[in-house]
């Protein structure tokens, strides 16, 4: 395998750039979509091998290739498809996987139709 060193990445015509620390530390490492009613699948991801249904609202994540610690930052959001308030929380973060619960306002768990999870690290 080889290694691109670099300082600043810039497009063809040279009038955008971006340093290389962004590339590295500031995109996502990795990325969800997913059904999260009746049979659970991921609908679109990047660096997600599977999402493990735990019971009602509760899903775990799993990365196909492990997070250098677990210090990462966890954005979430999604579809419930209901005009009723939710919400959506990190629970366990792990270097291979981090865990997430949907509740609907009244805080029963609530299996949610396109959670989305995003992982920064």
């Amino acid at each position: 395998m080889s290694t691109l060193k670099l300082d600043t990445l810039s497009n063809k015509a040279g009038t955008a750039s971006v340093p290389s620390e962004t590339i590295v530390s500031g995109t996502a490492k990795a990325w969800v979509n997913f059904n999260g009613t009746g049979t659970v699948a991921i609908n679109r991801a990047f660096n997600v091998s599977t999402i493990t249904d735990n019971g009602t609202g509760d899903y775990t994540v799993n990365f196909t290739t492990a997070m250098v610690d677990a210090d990462y930052a966890t954005v979430l959001g999604g579809n419930r498809n209901s005009a009723n308030g939710s919400f959506i929380s990190s629970q366990a973060a792990l270097v291979s996987s981090v865990q997430i619960k949907t509740w609907n306002i009244s805080t029963t768990p609530t299996d949610w139709v396109a959670p989305c999870v995003a992982i920064f690290s």
